[in-house]
């Protein structure tokens, strides 16, 4: 199926509803945008952790979080928590 779609001043895409809907994409999901010889691929983003549930013990903490949100946390408790060279 071919479609003509418009690219916005900001750079954004409108996905036509019926290719939307036939790939069964939903609101702020993420896709992976590939390049290949001047064509661009956009295919449904999933999750590694997604991806991996159930086949991996994930901590009660962890549960319902996306990967994204897990890294940024445990970023900044490594950054801010004082190294024990930095007590003495």
């Amino acid at each position: 199926m071919q479609l003509i779609a418009s690219i916005t001043s900001k750079r954004q895409l409108t996905i036509p509803a019926s290719i939307y809907k036939k790939v069964k994409f939903s609101e702020r999901q993420k896709v992976l945008v590939t390049e290949i010889e001047g064509q661009i691929i956009i295919t449904p983003f999933v999750d590694l952790v997604e991806k991996l549930a159930g086949s991996l013990k994930v901590p009660k903490r962890w549960k319902g979080r996306n990967i994204d949100e897990i890294i940024e946390n445990a970023k900044s408790e490594y950054f801010t928590k004082p190294k024990v060279n930095d007590l003495r």
